[in-house]
């Protein structure tokens, strides 16, 4: 009777067991982290829209209370929806060109370090919404990819 040995399991092995948990996990947590941002973001402009507005209208651009409108909506539900994993991919991609346009339009000053680290904030930011935009949103959220 010959006997089969017990399978050894290695730190890769372990690594590839809990793989799929871990990377669905890790993928809400950083929906979650990514989208904070606009929320708080988003939540700010509503509790202080004369300043949110003197802001926008600051930095040259038309129409300063409907863009409040269009940049609260656009946060707190592109926020909220990357949270619940709702059109993951799609809501990514829409945060990343706000988080562009925001950068251009109001960080644009890159003499300025305050401006320069808000600048590439906004760029790092794009760069993770395009993982998501890449990746999807896991099995954690309505989209359930």
């Amino acid at each position: 009777m010959t006997t089969t040995p017990a399978p050894t399991i290695t730190a890769s092995t372990a690594a590839t067991v809990s793989a799929p948990a871990t990377k669905h996990l890790l993928a809400v947590t950083g929906r979650v982290l990514i989208a904070a941002i606009f929320i708080l973001s988003g939540l700010n402009k509503i509790a202080n829209p004369d300043a949110t507005i003197a802001y926008i209208a600051s930095a040259g651009l038309p129409f300063a209370p409907a863009a409040l409108i269009a940049a609260a909506l656009i946060e707190v539900g592109g926020g909220l929806a990357l949270i619940a994993g709702f059109r993951t991919r799609t809501v990514a991609l829409a945060l990343a060109g706000f988080s562009v346009v925001a950068a251009l339009a109001f960080h644009a000053n890159l003499a300025d370090q305050n401006q320069f680290i808000h600048f590439f904030k906004n760029i790092a930011m794009v760069g993770g919404l395009l993982q998501v935009a890449a990746f999807g949103a896991g099995r954690i959220g309505i989209d359930k990819r």
